[in-house]
């Protein structure tokens, strides 16, 4: 698969150490203890989405938007851990690919957790995990905000496979998780996380303390089933109110329009970005 978020190689390492839119107010109550008045509506998309590398060209999205297959697209904003650089991602990018009716996935690639076996840029320890969490949130914050993505909007913190059953490790990055999620909050953004069902997003889904964790789960699966509710693999009770995405096959390469992208195909019923 392409270096989405670490290296094609290390992302493989760290694997094996371990449509409609919608405007509502979905999730509030998970995203925020804040009164629901304070925060704009939730927009949530619907149906299927991609993710690659880099952000493609405008042409491209012009191309594939009149294939109609897909209706999101996941853009990588930020994190030193980021695997791609993003020439076409601008906030003039991001206003025309909405104005298309593409809707827009905000993920921050940031720090990892000091037991993952990959190599990155930017870990977090025990000890500094909260401070990294803080500091990573405001700078995705920054770099939503840049781009045009307004209050309101989700940011997807991009969580790669680490060994859950490390105890110490996990305790660590469900810190910084927490500490990412609150500080979104408190700017009024919306907070998610996208990791493995067999690690980073099962720690989520199972953690017994919900405190400050996100609001909105992105499980990858590659199954190939394009499902958000007939494959869950936790309690059907988390995350029902259009909280989910699943990324359900990595690295397909597909022409659309004469403009072939290397992409991981998603089932989406989340929000996506408001954009502004």
């Amino acid at each position: 698969m392409p270096k989405h978020r670490l290296s094609r190689k290390s992302r493989y390492i760290a694997l094996a150490a371990t449509g409609a839119v919608v405007v509502a107010g979905g999730g509030i109550a998970a995203q925020t203890s804040m009164a629901a008045s304070t925060w704009p509506a939730q927009k949530t998309y619907t149906g299927r989405a991609f993710d690659a590398c880099t952000a493609p060209s405008l042409a491209a999205m012009k191309a594939w938007k009149k294939d109609a297959y897909y209706g999101g697209v996941a853009v990588y904003i930020g994190g030193k851990n980021r695997g791609c650089a993003q020439p076409n991602l601008t906030k003039s990018w991001v206003k025309s690919v909405d104005t298309l009716g593409w809707r827009v996935i905000p993920l921050y690639v940031g720090a990892q957790p000091p037991c993952q076996k990959s190599r990155n840029k930017e870990r977090f320890t025990a000890a500094t995990a909260a401070s990294v969490g803080a500091s990573n949130a405001k700078d995705a914050i920054a770099k939503a905000s840049a781009l045009g993505m307004k209050a309101g909007s989700p940011v997807y913190l991009n969580m790669e496979s680490y060994d859950i059953t490390d105890k110490a490790c996990n305790e660590a990055t469900l810190t910084y998780v927490r500490s990412f999620t609150k500080t979104l909050r408190a700017k009024t953004y919306r907070a998610g996380l996208y990791g493995f069902s067999s690690s980073s997003a099962a720690a989520i889904a199972t953690a017994k303390d919900r405190t400050d964790l996100p609001g909105n789960l992105w499980y990858a699966l590659w199954n190939g089933q394009q499902t958000t509710t007939k494959d869950w693999p936790w309690n059907p009770k988390l995350y029902t109110d259009h909280s989910r995405g699943h990324q359900y096959k990595a690295n397909s390469k597909e022409t659309r329009g004469g403009h072939t992208i290397n992409v991981d195909r998603n089932a989406w019923d989340a929000p996506v970005a408001i954009i502004g």
